[in-house]
C-alpha cells in the first residue's frame, strides 16, 4: 500500500507543476521565484530584466530565446544552489570583475546537483559558466563570448570546472576569454563537440583524472588541448587548426589514450610531450607544423602507431642516446618523407625510417649551426649516416613504417 501511494505521488506530483509568465518589470523574477513551487516553470517576456537571480529550489527558468537579464556589473548574475534546476533560452550580460568570487554569467554552486544550463548566450561576462562543486551538470548548446578588454591572463574561462565530478560540457561555442575549458580537481567528466576560438587554450586540464575529451573543435587558439597533471583521459576525435604553439600538450600525463586526433598547422608542435609516461598514441592525424612530435624530460613506454606524420618541416625531436620503437606487431607510422619501397606490397616499408640525425642533434643544441646546413662537411655526415645506420647517436627509430595514411574520421569534420 505504501509502495503504491509513493508511486501515485509521483505520477500526481507534475501536475501540479504550474508556468509562471513573468512580466518584464523590476524585481519580477525574485518576486516570482518566491511564489513558485518546486518542479515551476518560470517564462520570462521578452526585454531585458536589471537582476542579480538566486535559484534555490527546481524550478525551470526559460528566457524562450528572447529576454536578457543584466547583473548590473556586479557579482554572478544567476546563481544557482538548489537541486534539479534548469536555466535555458536565456541572454545573460553584466557579471562583475571579480576573480575571487569567480563573478560569473551563471554559478553552480556545490549545494547543486543536476543543474542544466542549455542553449543560452552569455556575452562580456568575466566568466562564462562557473562549475564550482556542483556534482553532473549538464552545460550544453550555448554560445559563449567572453571578455576582450584586459590581457588575456587577467580574463576568466569560457567554462570554469572546479571539483564537480559527473559534469558534461557538450556542443557549445566559446570564443575570446582566456580558456575555454578549464578544469581544475575534477574527476568522471565530458567536454565533447564544443568549438573553441579565439583563446588561450581551447580545453586545459589540470588534475582532472578518468575523463574524456572529444569530438571538439579548436582553431586560432594559443594551444588546443592542455592535459597536465591528470592520469587515465580519453582524448579522442578532435580537431585542431592552426593553433599558434601546439595541438596537443602533455605536461605529466599518464596511462592516457590519445586516438583519432587531428592537428593542422600549429606553428611551433602539432604534439608535445614533457614528462608524459605510459600513453597511448594511435590514429592520430599531425600535419602542417613546426615539428610533429617533441618528446621531452624523459617521456617513456608511450605506444606510437597507427599515427600519421605528414609535411611537418621537422617530424620527431627526440635527443637520446638510445633507440626508441615506434612500431608494434609488425605495424608502424606513416612518415610523408620517407622514400621507402614495398617490393613485397604488404603496405610496409622494406626499411626502417629514423626521422632525425645527429646533425639534428647539433641543430637543437646549438641553433646557429644552422649557419653550416648547406656546407659540404654537413653533407657529408648525413650522406655518412643514410649509408652506414650504425653511425646514428640513438633516438626514434619506427621498423615498419607505413606505405599509406589512413585519415581519421575527425577529418570528415574539418569546416570549409
Amino acid at each position: 500500500m505504501r509502495w503504491f501511494l509513493f508511486m501515485s505521488a509521483l505520477m500526481v506530483g507534475p501536475v501540479w507543476a504550474e508556468t509562471w509568465d513573468v512580466p518584464n518589470r523590476a524585481g519580477a523574477i525574485a518576486q516570482t521565484l518566491l511564489q513558485a513551487e518546486d518542479g515551476d516553470v518560470l517564462r520570462l517576456e521578452p526585454g531585458t530584466y536589471f537582476e542579480n537571480i538566486v535559484l534555490d529550489r527546481p524550478v525551470t527558468l526559460d528566457g524562450q530565446g528572447h529576454a536578457i537579464i543584466d547583473g548590473g556589473g556586479t557579482g554572478s548574475v544567476i546563481t544557482v544552489t538548489g537541486p534539479g534546476i534548469v536555466v535555458q533560452g536565456l541572454t545573460i550580460i553584466g557579471s562583475g570583475s571579480d576573480h575571487e568570487t569567480i563573478d560569473s554569467g551563471i554559478q553552480l554552486t556545490k549545494t547543486s546537483v543536476a543543474p542544466q544550463v542549455l542553449n543560452n548566450t552569455l556575452i562580456g561576462n568575466l566568466y562564462g559558466v562557473d562549475i564550482h562543486g556542483a556534482k553532473d551538470a549538464l552545460v550544453q548548446g550555448n554560445h559563449i563570448e567572453g571578455r576582450q578588454d584586459r590581457h588575456v591572463n587577467a580574463r576568466g574561462n569560457g567554462v570554469y570546472v572546479w571539483n564537480a565530478p559527473g559534469a558534461v560540457v557538450d556542443d557549445n561555442f566559446v570564443q575570446y576569454g582566456r580558456d575555454g575549458v578549464f578544469v581544475n580537481s575534477s574527476k568522471r567528466n565530458r567536454f565533447t563537440n564544443n568549438e573553441f576560438r579565439d583563446l588561450r587554450f581551447a580545453v586545459h586540464y589540470m588534475y582532472a583524472d578518468d575523463s574524456e575529451v572529444s569530438g571538439n573543435l579548436s582553431i586560432n587558439n594559443d594551444l588546443g588541448y592542455a592535459v597536465m597533471f591528470t592520469r587515465r583521459v580519453r582524448v579522442m576525435d578532435n580537431i585542431s587548426i592552426n593553433d599558434r604553439e601546439h595541438g596537443v600538450m602533455l605536461n605529466y600525463a599518464n596511462h592516457s589514450v590519445f586516438t583519432g586526433n587531428v592537428v593542422l598547422g600549429a606553428q611551433e608542435k602539432c604534439t608535445f610531450l614533457y614528462n608524459a609516461h605510459s600513453n597511448e598514441f594511435s590514429g592520430n592525424w599531425f600535419e602542417g607544423c613546426g615539428i610533429g612530435i617533441h618528446f621531452t624530460a624523459g617521456s617513456q613506454n608511450n605506444q606510437i602507431v597507427d599515427n600519421a606524420f605528414v609535411g611537418n618541416r621537422t617530424q620527431v625531436k627526440y635527443v637520446s642516446t638510445q633507440w626508441d620503437e615506434w612500431s608494434e606487431n609488425g605495424r608502424g607510422n606513416f612518415w610523408s618523407d620517407n622514400t621507402a619501397f614495398d617490393v613485397d606490397g604488404n603496405g610496409i616499408g622494406d626499411a626502417p625510417y629514423r626521422p632525425n640525425d645527429s646533425m639534428d642533434h647539433v641543430l637543437w643544441t646549438q641553433p646557429s649551426a644552422k649557419l653550416l646546413l648547406g656546407s659540404p662537411a654537413v653533407q657529408l655526415v648525413r650522406w655518412s649516416q643514410s649509408t652506414f645506420p650504425a653511425l646514428l647517436p640513438g633516438g626514434v627509430i619506427d621498423s615498419s613504417p607505413l606505405m599509406q595514411a589512413t585519415p581519421p574520421a575527425a577529418m570528415e569534420r574539418l569546416p570549409e
